[in-house]
Parts: C-alpha cells; structure tokens; sequence
C-alpha cells in the first residue's frame, strides 16, 4: 500500500497562479479549485488508492500567538481567498479525505498523517506531496518521501541531505538560523545556507554548537562574530525552531484505511458542474468503476 498527502493549500495557490481565470454561471471564480479537483483525480488514473488533502481552513494558527510576523491571510487575493472553502467541498463530494486545519497549519497535517500512516506495517511508502522544504523535516530513509508533483521529483533521506546539506532532523534548526520569508521569520544575522549547514551537519543542534567562534570544528568566515550573534539572539533561534518543527498530534485520519478513495459521493455532479467542468464527473465515476472491477 503506498499513501499520498496532499498540501492543499499548496495546490490550490499553484493552480491560481498558473491557470487563467475562469469564472462559472453564478458569476464565481473556480478555477484554481477546478484545477486542485482535476489534479487529484489524475492523481487516481495515475494509481493512487489512499490520499488525503489536507488544507488550511484559515492562514493563522498557534503559530501566530508566538512570532507577531508569522504569516497570515493578509495580502492573499480575495480570487483566491473565495475559492479555499470551495476547494474543501469540492474535493469532499469527489470522495477525497480533507483535513482542515484551523489551530495547526496544513503543514502540520500532513507530518501527523505521515507519522500515522508510517506506524502502519501494510505502508510501503508515504508520499507528502509537496515541495515545502519545512516537510523534509518529516522524511525518513526511503519509505517516508516528498514528491513534488509539478516537477515530477522524488526526495527521499539522501536528496534533503543533498539540498540542504543537513539530515532531516535538523531541518527546523537549519531554518531557524538561515530564516523562512514564506512563513514570515527571519532567521539570525549573518548565517547563510551553507554556514548553518556546516554548523548542524558538524554539532546537529543549535544548542550543541560552541559559544565560542574559535572552538568551532568548522571552516566558517567570521566564526567568532557569527558565535557572538548566535549567543545574542539564541533564544530567537529556540523560537524560530518551535515555528518551524511541525507537530504530529493535529487531527488528522486514526488510520490509512480510512484513507482510502471509494468513489465520488452522489452530489458530486452537481458540485463539478458548479466548477464548470461536467468532466470531472464523469472522470470520477470511470475511475470508481475501473476500481470495481479489480
């Protein structure tokens, strides 16, 4: 068995910005919700049997209570704000498992969904579809991988070691000191990409580096002020690590069976023809009967 999580909320901001837009009989725009909706019925005819989206109901979240400037729903074009609700809706009726998230983000989701589906011997490989490098954090060996669907990429253990030049484990502690403008915190003065990673690939946390430059088992230009930083704003760098370490206990599925797609629900005409795409219907209905006949 082979699981696919769904960022959404990713998607949905994908299909906007890459899709003209198209408006259906009432007047509404649809879509980037037509685009995430036909996506994922693909994602079927490709062979996916168990998935779940998960999806931000709102931007904030427990996260905005703990950094002022953590991201949030301002500045999101009111286009794209309208079609959230309908995105969920839409991709319930075609039978999909949603999860929303309103005190965690989507992010969050999809670790508790890659954890609980990891627990589960009859899983052969979790895909977290998405390319949002705060994921990787959530990638283990070969058997729990991001895949990026736009680009057709597999990562798995030994790619987020490659690209970002520390394990995932360390992933939070990387973008606590080189910052995360998507998610709205800044990092600390001085440390780049490669410095952190140098740093973490050599001591594994922030709390295990020397707060001494001179005592650093690392070729670092500047050790002994970027230390002295460090020193300065390590309680900054503590918070930006809980920002950016996701948490496994959001409310998702208790289990992957019940992750598994059985065929659109009986409204789902309806609600693709209010998407403007009768395809979609009937896209759905060959896939549930090709799967009948298994």
């Amino acid at each position: 068995m082979q699981v696919h999580l769904i960022d959404g909320t990713y998607e949905l901001f994908r299909h906007f910005y890459a899709l003209p837009g198209a408006k259906n009989a009432g007047g509404h725009e649809v879509a980037a919700a037509r685009g995430v909706v036909g996506s994922l019925i693909g994602l079927l005819e490709a062979g996916a049997t168990h998935v779940a989206v998960a999806t931000d109901r709102v931007i904030e979240s427990f996260r905005n209570e703990l950094w002022p400037g953590y991201k949030d729903g301002s500045g999101i074009d009111p286009l794209l704000f309208a079609q959230f609700s309908l995105v969920e809706e839409s991709l319930e009726a075609a039978g999909f498992v949603v999860w929303p998230m309103v005190e965690h983000e989507a992010d969050d989701a999809l670790a508790s969904g890659a954890a609980m589906a990891a627990a589960d011997e009859r899983v052969e490989r979790v895909f977290i579809c998405t390319p949002d490098k705060d994921l990787s954090q959530c990638v283990r060996g070969e058997r729990i991988v991001q895949l990026d669907r736009r680009q057709r990429t597999v990562r798995d253990e030994a790619g987020v070691v490659e690209k970002f030049g520390v394990p995932p484990a360390a992933i939070p502690d990387w973008l606590a000191l080189v910052g995360d403008s998507a998610d709205g915190f800044p990092g600390l003065p001085g440390f780049g990409a490669k410095t952190a990673a140098a740093l973490l690939a050599r001591y594994g946390r922030i709390e295990e580096i020397p707060a001494d430059g001179a005592d650093w088992d690392a070729d670092v230009r500047g050790a002994e002020r970027l230390a002295a930083t460090l020193v300065e704003h390590r309680d900054e760098a503590l918070l930006f690590r809980r920002l950016a370490t996701l948490v496994t206990d959001a409310p998702v599925s208790r289990s992957v069976d019940e992750l598994e797609w059985r065929g659109p629900g009986s409204g789902f005409d309806v609600v693709a023809g209010v998407l403007d795409a009768p395809e979609l219907a009937r896209r759905a209905e060959a896939r549930a009967a090709a799967l009948a006949l298994r």
